[in-house]
């Protein structure tokens, strides 16, 4: 297959005004949309326990929720948000879509139960989706294939960032302030990165390319994309894999804390897997153009396992040490940063006409999905890592037998 990616030092996107935005500034700019996602999960992970104190949880794990909510409100409003964005172009989108997650922020300030929280979370999930819709949409826009992969690995290096810090910045507001003020960070943020959008950003969908919005158009945008056998096969496999994603961020505080008694320090245990998960993305983006994205992401995909395994045969010879436990963990995570961008890349590659769709199913596959998975293995944490590390290595077992019928068995094909 020839090498279709797109290389230029500057991407040519222009208004009326003959704007253009370089390399540089624009994965930064998408970076920082898909981190709305990331930081209205990650910054709250210290005040979990705060939250369920002050609401009077009963079940401890019931705190995870508020992590849960979110995501579930956020998978399947996607598929609404994808052929919207390909009709009315992404900049509209996305300005609604900012406004309504500041404003589910502010609410949150002032929630005055859990169940109202759990509802106004779930809501903002719905408005940060199309957040990440657009996003991935605009790169498809301009990229495609390896090139594709390689800017969204610059991305996703960048977007990594945001879990390194984000707990730290959520421990360091809950020594200043009550734990409403996570909220409050999340609007400003929010507000912050709409104004660089409204100034930065042009549009990226050509006028030609806008389709008419129908329920007709729309139902065959996504038999078009389930029927696309690559990228069905790569958003199911993605569905799967990044349930080990949700399930390590939904049981992480307590795994850290309890089992392995990190304490405070726990964000900084967290920030430290977050980092091999950038560093695995930047040496993607300096790889995939060279060795490709199968031969990348299917490889890492059997060391996430390899190491899912030691890591299972090491917990239950030896004990649960945390010298035993963090060193093979974070290894297996950086494995997961060399899949992602990757099975995005391949899943998006044929659909370029209908980006935003595509985007969508593939968004909705990687988070309603894996976010139920997620769950189902972070409601098994009993007091012990090993039920959580049984799912990781179960989830990559089923992602690896979805690759291999996808790619009917060839598999590290340079392609």
């Amino acid at each position: 297959m020839p090498d279709t990616s797109v290389q230029t030092p500057e991407v040519p996107l222009k208004t009326g005004r003959d704007l253009k935005i370089g390399e540089g500034e624009f994965v930064v700019l998408i970076a920082a949309l898909m981190s709305l996602n990331a930081l209205a999960i990650d910054i709250m992970l210290p005040a979990l326990d705060d939250m369920a104190r002050d609401f009077s949880i009963a079940n401890a794990n019931d705190q995870q929720i508020v992590i849960y909510a979110y995501v579930l409100g956020f998978g399947m409003p996607q598929l609404i948000w994808g052929p919207l964005s390909d009709s009315y172009g992404r900049r509209p989108v996305l300005f609604v879509a900012l406004a309504g997650y500041c404003l589910m922020g502010l609410a949150c300030v002032f929630a005055p139960n859990f169940g109202f929280l759990i509802a106004l979370r779930f809501f903002q999930g719905v408005f940060a989706s199309a957040c990440r819709v657009v996003a991935v949409s605009m790169v498809r826009d301009i990229f495609v294939g390896r090139g594709m992969a390689r800017i969204m690995s610059l991305v996703m290096t960048i977007f990594m960032v945001v879990p390194i810090l984000a707990p730290a910045i959520g421990q360091l507001l809950l020594y200043l302030a009550p734990w409403q003020w996570i909220f409050g960070t999340l609007t400003i943020y929010g507000a912050a990165v709409g104004a660089w959008v409204w100034f930065r950003v042009p549009e990226t969908l050509p006028d030609q390319d806008k389709r008419p919005l129908s329920v007709k158009e729309s139902a065959n945008a996504y038999r078009q994309v389930f029927s696309t056998r690559v990228t069905l096969g790569y958003m199911a496999a993605s569905g799967v894999i990044f349930g080990a994603l949700f399930a390590f961020i939904g049981s992480a505080e307590q795994v850290m804390t309890e089992v392995y008694k990190t304490g405070d320090a726990f964000v900084i245990w967290f920030a430290l897997v977050a980092a091999t998960l950038s560093v695995a993305n930047f040496v993607n983006s300096r790889l995939v153009e060279r060795f490709g994205m199968r031969r990348l992401s299917q490889g890492a995909l059997l060391g996430f396992i390899g190491f899912a395994l030691l890591l299972l045969i090491s917990l239950t010879t030896f004990g649960e040490r945390f010298f035993i436990f963090f060193p093979l963990f974070s290894l297996m995570f950086a494995c997961f940063g060399m899949i992602g961008s990757n099975f995005n890349a391949m899943a998006m590659e044929p659909l370029g006409k209908i980006a935003g769709t595509a985007s969508a199913a593939y968004g909705f596959a990687t988070t309603t999905f894996s976010s139920l998975l997620g769950w189902l293995i972070g409601s098994q944490y009993n007091g012990s890592s090993i039920p959580v590390v049984t799912g990781f290595l179960v989830l990559g077992v089923a992602c690896f037998a979805v690759v291999f019928v996808v790619e009917k068995g060839k598999l590290f094909q340079c392609r």
